[in-house]
């Protein structure tokens, strides 16, 4: 029920900045929990970051400081501001809807992806 699009990949230089964007459509629309994700050949899609509804955030802990992850609800879009990119930052990534996390006092954390992807968007970033 969800239609999500990504888009805002391409090549930089280590060091650099990029933006990615994810339009969403359908399901709950503002409602949803949402994730990046991302993926290199040979190895498992890892997490990125997540923003809930509500707008807590999670992060990756090697993205932490780096990557911000946002949201603006009038558009049902997602954003990841990618800082200080790097080699190792490579990859496709993917915007996740409907993922699952569970709260605490001592702060949120993703439990599973969700059913929804992006067709994913590559990010190349050049040493």
């Amino acid at each position: 029920q969800v239609q999500l699009v990504e888009s805002g990949g391409g090549l930089v230089q280590a060091g650099g900045s990029l933006r990615l964007s994810c339009a969403a459509s359908g399901g709950s629309g503002s409602r949803n929990d949402m994730g990046w994700y991302r993926q290199v050949p040979g190895k498992q899609r890892e997490l990125v970051a997540a923003i809930t509804h509500s707008g807590n955030t999670m992060y990756a802990d090697s993205m932490k400081g780096r990557f911000t992850i946002s949201r603006d609800n009038a558009k049902n879009t997602v954003y990841l501001q990618m800082n200080s990119l790097k080699p190792e930052d490579t990859a496709v990534y993917y915007c996740n809807a409907d993922l699952s996390y569970s709260c605490s006092r001592y702060g949120c954390y993703v439990l599973s992806a969700g059913n929804y992807w992006g067709q994913g968007t590559q990010v190349t970033v050049s040493s």
